[in-house]
């Protein structure tokens, strides 16, 4: 069964309020985007604190905010060039449909972020936590922004025992943030939890005995704390076999090809490439180059393997040096590029990768 709102009537709310929103007053972190409250500049760090570590982030969000300090500047951006700037952030989506929702801002909100759910929810990639964060943060607005971390802390704090990877146990935080959260201070309470789940109540080993409201905590008296979330474990990723090869011509040019319009590192660019499976891959490869670039090339050693995971798969590429024949024929997706130039284009970091041990 799972847990209701009427459950929360023997739980100190104010009380709760109160000390997890002074902790964070007093302690919480010096971040770039705490500078203040623009919702624009709140937009783009919670998108890009999604699946990344803070410590991660910092340098690309100062980065990215020197290059696109306003709606306008994004909006008005080449797509390449925000690819590049997000280079090594991984899960490019997020970026794509950042400058889709930016632009849609800047066109029919006047350069403005909506302040209602409604308007915010129905922009590109801005699903209820990034709602709640810009419209709690920027706004003051007291809607809940619910990610892993509030769900673990609150899951400890509420021992709530439901699968956190189901959606209905996402409403249910929800629901609980909304009746939980300060209507006074709904940003500095929002990111309490966040600022809490990412210091304190972590995944592992979390430092109950510091903690700021360890006296509300239900699994903390129950002695069940690291027990909790529960969560399913996922599938472990299927892996993948591909072969690359690093081409160059004449005049010193490599050769690299822009991925398709939809789908996995969308519009990125990499070396030629393509799944080998258990077949000769040094056949494949040239199979490969002859019947989709008309490029000719005698197949050399393999100079580097690459892996890289994803969430859901894992990439494991043999690079080849080669020998070329013919060029084949340059399109808007195949190009061949000076050593220098390259620097400019987007490129995955599986390929960047590449890019170090071959391209000098």
């Amino acid at each position: 069964m799972l847990v209701s709102n009427e459950q929360l009537e023997d739980f100190n709310i104010r009380q709760f309020q109160k000390d997890l929103v002074t902790w964070f007053e007093e302690n919480k972190r010096d971040l770039p985007w705490r500078e203040n409250q623009d919702p624009y500049r709140v937009w783009v760090s919670e998108i890009m604190l999604q699946q990344t570590r803070v410590d991660t982030v910092i340098p690309y969000y100062q980065q990215f905010m020197e290059k696109f300090p306003t709606i306008d500047a994004l909006a008005e951006a080449e797509e390449q060039q925000v690819l590049k700037a997000w280079e090594g952030l991984g899960y490019y989506s997020r970026v794509r449909n950042l400058q889709t929702a930016v632009r849609e801002v800047s066109e029919h909100y006047g350069g403005q972020v909506p302040d209602t759910k409604k308007e915010i929810s129905k922009l590109k990639g801005v699903g209820p936590y990034t709602a709640g964060a810009i419209l709690s943060i920027a706004y003051g607005k007291p809607e809940p922004a619910v990610d892993g971390n509030v769900m673990r802390v609150l899951s400890r704090i509420l021992l709530i025992k439901e699968d956190i990877a189901k959606q209905k146990t996402r409403k249910l935080f929800e629901d609980v943030t909304t009746s939980l959260i300060s209507a006074d201070k709904p940003s500095e309470f929002n990111q309490g939890l966040m600022e809490l789940g990412a210091l304190i109540c972590t995944p592992k080993s979390p430092g109950c005995l510091i903690c700021p409201v360890q006296a509300h905590c239900r699994a903390y008296q129950e002695g069940i704390q690291e027990q909790l979330p529960v969560k399913a474990k996922k599938k472990k990723p299927k892996g993948k076999q591909l072969v690359a090869a690093v081409i160059e011509n004449e005049w010193g040019q490599v050769l690299i090809h822009r991925r398709p319009s939809e789908g996995l590192l969308a519009r990125l660019w990499e070396f030629p490439n393509t799944e080998a499976g258990s077949a000769d891959q040094k056949q494949v490869l040239k199979d490969f180059l002859t019947e989709h670039y008309g490029v000719n090339v005698t197949v050399g050693k393999k100079v580097q393997t690459v892996e890289h995971v994803f969430s859901h798969l894992v990439w494991n590429i043999s690079v080849y040096q080669t020998e070329l024949l013919n060029e084949g024929n340059e399109s808007d997706e195949l190009r061949w590029v000076s050593k220098t130039e390259i620097g400019q284009y987007p490129f995955p970091v599986s390929h960047q990768k590449i890019i170090e041990q071959n391209v000098k």
